[in-house]
């Protein structure tokens, strides 16, 4: 599975932003879907997940409110996207953000993924 993440770029503090993960390869609907983050220096740590069994999904502390993790569908590609919505942006959500697949069934243990994709820089600053 090879994943391409879209959608970084340059926002204001408070400002939305929409990531998107879309896969090849296979069919990102039979994976459990995570975003991590990682800025230089730092060691990537875990952002949004959301398990292919039951879309049930689990976020780290600082996301929770403010950043969803959702499924969609891309009509041209046939085959499902996954999306992380964030809002009121901060500067420290600053980051290249990092869309991740893994064959477990829901979120446990999703420290670990099997595919990663290039990631995506986001920049908050104003």
């Amino acid at each position: 599975l090879q994943l391409v993440e879209s959608g970084g770029g340059l926002v204001q503090p408070g400002e939305s932003l929409r990531l998107t993960c879309a896969g090849s390869g296979g069919r990102v609907a039979d994976y459990t879907m995570a975003w991590f983050r990682e800025v230089p220096g730092s060691d990537r740590e875990q952002v949004a997940c959301i398990g292919r069994a039951n879309s049930v999904s689990v976020y780290r502390d600082s996301a929770k409110g403010r950043f969803t993790i959702s499924w969609g569908w891309d009509k041209r590609a046939a085959n499902a996207v996954v999306y992380l919505d964030m809002q009121n942006l901060r500067p420290d959500d600053t980051a290249r953000y990092f869309c991740a697949a893994d064959s477990r069934p829901i979120c446990n243990g999703w420290e670990e993924m099997q595919y990663w994709g290039e990631g995506a820089l986001v920049t908050v600053s104003a």
